[in-house]
């Protein structure tokens, strides 16, 4: 046990089906009189936007609305979104939808008052002392999806399109300060993508827990969000109108990325990546990724995941690998990245992108660049070792 550490925890969290419906409340709450809400396209058009924004409109609220962004949000997209703001006169951000939308919504939030670029705040030592925190619009996180739990995040992660690099931007005043997680929103979402993003869900929690910093709270949380994983992945994929498993699915994702300020690992240094060179789903890969990792980790955290397979009434290590890979069957996850389209045609820039991606520093073994690379063919050959 170390002698000191720091611990932070999330944000106001609004849960249940209905609560949208707070919405130009919590907006007003932050001060905003004129929000912009920054989504993907493929939400931007349907009825949970345009009653979104009615309501606000009803409400008094000036609201605008932003889309133009990618599944992995680029530079180019979050400065697009800044200019809109500014444009626009805005005083707030309505950060709704899934990873993307919600990433890069923060980081338009981040960047709307700054003069500096935004990779000058990678999260790299002291990066974020380079923003005016005093600048940083207010941000109301609406989920869409149950996986990044990025709005309960200080951080975006954007892609640097011209270096084919994702990076992570960060600053403690990206934390949404209201979130309204509303399970009801999540009922429309196709399985696959409840399956993908339910995985990396679990992806959060798994390696937190196996990271190998102190942060107890973080460890505990990362328990419950593997176990409500285990119990409501599945009904939520089969039955997509199931509000309750929907509901502990939502949540599920918030204590994913709630733990993971203990620690990341090598399931993610693979996937952004991955991310940045095929422009491949960051759920999908975590998922396809996870039990290559685990077994490539297995050495070092045997013992971890023999208790936490106890816990989760599963037997032992080798239980809850086999556990993944059922899971993974059922739901309909590739066995390989090769099953996805990825080839190991980049397999050497794909290890050395990975051993300097700031989550292997929390792995719990520090792999290599050589090592790293051979964990990426065997997920593309279907080696488990």
């Amino acid at each position: 046990m170390p002698s000191n550490a720091n611990w932070n925890y999330p944000t106001a969290m609004r849960f249940g089906a209905g609560r949208i419906a707070e919405l130009p409340a919590a907006c007003r709450e932050l001060g905003m009189e004129r929000p912009l809400l920054v989504t993907d396209p493929g939400l931007a058009s349907l009825p949970m936007i345009e009653g979104a924004m009615a309501a606000c409109g009803e409400a008094g609220l000036a609201i605008g609305l932003f889309s133009d962004i990618k599944a992995n949000p680029t530079g180019e997209n979050v400065e697009a979104g800044v200019a809109v703001y500014r444009d626009g006169g805005h005083d707030g951000v309505i950060a709704f939808g899934g990873g993307s939308g919600l990433d890069a919504a923060k980081a338009v939030a981040l960047m709307a008052g700054q003069s500096c670029a935004i990779w000058d705040l990678e999260d790299v030592g002291d990066n974020w002392l380079n923003a005016d925190p005093d600048r940083i619009a207010p941000i109301v996180g609406v989920p869409t999806t149950a996986g990044t739990g990025s709005e309960v995040g200080r951080a975006s992660v954007i892609t640097d399109a011209a270096n084919k690099v994702k990076k992570i931007i960060f600053h403690p005043k990206m934390l949404p300060q209201i979130v309204i997680a509303d399970p009801a929103l999540t009922v429309g979402l196709p399985a696959h993508i409840t399956a993908a993003t339910g995985m990396d869900a679990l992806s959060h929690s798994l390696e937190a827990y196996s990271a190998p910093g102190y942060h107890p709270m973080a460890r505990g949380i990362a328990v419950e969000g593997i176990r409500l994983v285990k119990e409501w992945l599945e009904p939520a994929v089969s039955d997509g109108a199931n509000l309750e498993a929907r509901g502990n699915m939502l949540v599920a994702s918030s204590m994913g990325a709630t733990a993971f300020q203990r620690g990341l690992g090598a399931m993610h240094a693979l996937a952004h990546p991955l991310g940045a060179l095929y422009d491949a789903h960051h759920g999908l890969l975590n998922a396809v990724l996870m039990p290559y990792v685990l077994v490539a980790n297995r050495s070092a955290i045997e013992s971890e995941l023999d208790e936490l397979a106890n816990w989760l009434r599963l037997g032992n290590t080798s239980d809850l690998i086999d556990w993944v890979l059922g899971l993974r069957q059922r739901i309909g996850i590739a066995e390989t990245l090769a099953d996805i389209g990825i080839d190991d045609t980049q397999a050497e820039l794909v290890g050395q992108m990975a051993v300097a991606d700031p989550t292997s520093g929390s792995n719990p073994i520090p792999f290599t660049a050589a090592q790293y690379t051979a964990i990426f063919q065997r997920a593309v050959r279907g080696d488990l070792g």
